[in-house]
C-alpha cells in the first residue's frame, strides 16, 4: 500500500509555533528527532510507517522552523509541547519514537503523561541521569559535547563562524562507516542550524540540564518510573554501546525490551532505516 504524500503543518502550542509533517491514517506515532537534526531525519521510515499509522513529525522548540524562543527548554515544558500538539491535531493517545533528544522528551512525557503515551522507542540514548551518574573518562570522552554545550555563552562564539564544520564533525563520526549522511540531509541540517537563533536554542536544550536532573532525581526518589512499553535500541558503534544500556532502561521503565543495531552508528533511522523498522513492526501496536 503506498502511502499518501505528507503534508506540512503548523500548530500553536501555549504560544509557541511548532511545525511538523503529517502522513497517513490509523493509531498516532510521533517522531521526535535529536541534535543536531530536524524532522527530516525521519524521511527515510515515515512513507512506510504511513501505510498503518497516522505519522507525525514535529520539529521540536527550538529546532527548525519551530520557534526559538528565549526559554523553556527543559524536558517537562518540550514534552507538554509534545502532549499539546497530540491534543491540538484530535489524538488522545500515541506511541511516541524519540531519537537522541527526542529520546530524552520521550522519556520526560511518559513520565508525566502516561495516559496518552501508549509505547515509547528511544534510540541511541541511556536516561540523562544515568548518563552523569556513569560519567567515567571513557563516557565524558564520548559525550564531551554536552559539557561543552552546558557553557554560557562561549559555545555561540566558537561554533558560530563555522556551523558546517561543527556539524560534518559529528555526521562523520557519529556514522558506522565514517562515509556521513547524504550531501543534501547535512546541506539542510546546516541551513536550519544557521538561522536566527537557532543554534542558541539547541544549546539551550543542554543548558536546560540542572532543571532536567533536578525532575528525574525526584521521580527516582519517588520510584516513578515509566509505565509503557520501552523499546531500547542503539547502534554497534553509538555512544550507549560503551554501556549496558538495556539494563539501565530496565531501571527506569517497567516493560523494556531492546536491541543492538549491528553495523550502526548514532543516526539509526538514517543509517539503517530497514532494521528500525523491522524493530518497531513487533513493538507499534496493530492498527
Amino acid at each position: 500500500m503506498n502511502a499518501p504524500a505528507p503534508t506540512e503543518g503548523v500548530a500553536w502550542v501555549d504560544g509557541v509555533r511548532l511545525h511538523y509533517t503529517q502522513a497517513g491514517t490509523g493509531p498516532l506515532v510521533v517522531l521526535l528527532h535529536g541534535w543536531p537534526q530536524t524532522r527530516l531525519c525521519w524521511r527515510k521510515i515515515w512513507g512506510e510507517l504511513a501505510t498503518r499509522y497516522t505519522v507525525v513529525a514535529p520539529d521540536l522548540r527550538g529546532y527548525g522552523l519551530s520557534d526559538k524562543p528565549t526559554g523553556g527548554y527543559d524536558k517537562r515544558r518540550m514534552a507538554a509541547d509534545m502532549a499539546g500538539l497530540v491534543r491540538e491535531l484530535g489524538f488522545e493517545r500515541a506511541s511516541v519514537i524519540g531519537h537522541d533528544r527526542g529520546a530524552r522528551v520521550g522519556h520526560r512525557w511518559a513520565l508525566d503523561h502516561p495516559e496518552q503515551v501508549e509505547r515509547l522507542a528511544v534510540l541511541d540514548v541511556v536516561p540523562t541521569r544515568e548518563m552523569f551518574r556513569r560519567l567515567d573518562a571513557s563516557v565524558a570522552a564520548g559525550y564531551w559535547h554536552w559539557l561543552f554545550h552546558l557553557q554560557p555563552d562561549l559555545p555561540e562564539r566558537l561554533i558560530g563562524p563555522d556551523v558546517r564544520g561543527y556539524l560534518e564533525y559529528f555526521f562523520e563520526r557519529w556514522t558506522y562507516d565514517r562515509h556521513g549522511l547524504e550531501p543534501e540531509a547535512v546541506d539542510a541540517y546546516v541551513r536550519a542550524f544557521s538561522r536566527p537563533g537557532a543554534l542558541r536554542a539547541s544549546l539551550d536544550d543542554y543548558r536546560a540540564q540542572e532543571v532536567d536532573l533536578s525532575h528525574d532525581e525526584a521521580d527516582a526518589q519517588a520510584g516513578r518510573r515509566v509505565t509503557a512499553p520501552v523499546l531500547a535500541l542503539w547502534g554497534s558503534v553509538g555512544l550507549p554501546a560503551r554501556l549496558p544500556t538495556l539494563e539501565i532502561w530496565k531501571e527506569y521503565a517497567e516493560h523494556v525490551t531492546g536491541a543492538e543495531i549491528p553495523r550502526c552508528g548514532h543516526f539509526i533511522a538514517e543509517e539503517r532505516p530497514r532494521a528500525l523498522l523491522d524493530h518497531l513492526d513487533g513493538f507499534l501496536p496493530e492498527p
